[in-house]
């Protein structure tokens, strides 16, 4: 049994949607700081750029995609 009884021990699913949501964003935070750290960098590594750009867009498709999900469609 845990220790801490009045914590539950599971996370409805938009809670978990909402945390995974938030690292994400962070990621995405973070990746387009180092975008911009590379892009103002003397001799920027093209390669490592254009990567970093791709994993930037997929986080942002992951996060689009979590946002639709905890929005409620509304029927008009």
């Amino acid at each position: 049994m845990n220790a801490h009884s009045d914590t539950p021990l599971e996370m409805n699913s938009d809670e978990v949607l909402r945390v995974k949501l938030e690292v994400l964003r962070r990621e995405h935070r973070d990746l387009d700081e180092a975008i911009t750290a590379l892009v103002e960098a003397t001799h920027p590594d093209q390669l490592r750029l254009v990567r970093l750009k791709k994993q930037k867009l997929a986080l942002k498709d992951q996060i689009a995609r979590i946002e639709d999900r905890l929005t409620p469609d509304i029927i008009a």
